[in-house]
């Protein structure tokens, strides 16, 4: 995934979720959703910050897409890690294979939640 764009794209298809569904759930409007997909408008770090709290994931995974970071992979790959990479990058010496596991379980979880609630 390279950028926003693509991101929203993926996040719609997987979800089965309109623009506006995910404006609704995300708090971010559908309209500067749609800006986004249409390449109009680059993301505020305060509404990557808003849907990434939505997803579950690391805000600097948004706010690379959105461009405001580069992308975590030291190898220069455009797509971003996903989180037990990123985590291993970002506190190689604080979490072990096991406390991600448990991390990703947990966001497992609490996605799964959001969609019954929804």
């Amino acid at each position: 995934m390279a950028n926003i764009a693509d991101f929203l794209e993926d996040i719609q298809r997987q979800r089965g979720i309109s623009l506006r569904g995910l404006g609704r759930e995300s708090g971010v409007s559908a309209s500067t959703l749609s800006r986004w997909r249409e390449g109009k408008q680059t993301p505020s770090p305060k509404s990557c910050k808003m849907l990434a709290e939505y997803l579950s994931l690391p805000v600097e995974h948004i706010l690379a897409l959105a461009g405001h970071l580069k992308p975590l992979h030291k190898d220069g790959a455009d797509s971003l890690p996903e989180f037990g990479e990123y985590a291993r990058e970002k506190y190689p010496d604080e979490l072990d294979d096991d406390m991600i596991a448990m991390i990703e379980d947990l966001i497992y979880r609490r996605r799964k939640r959001r969609e019954q609630v929804s």
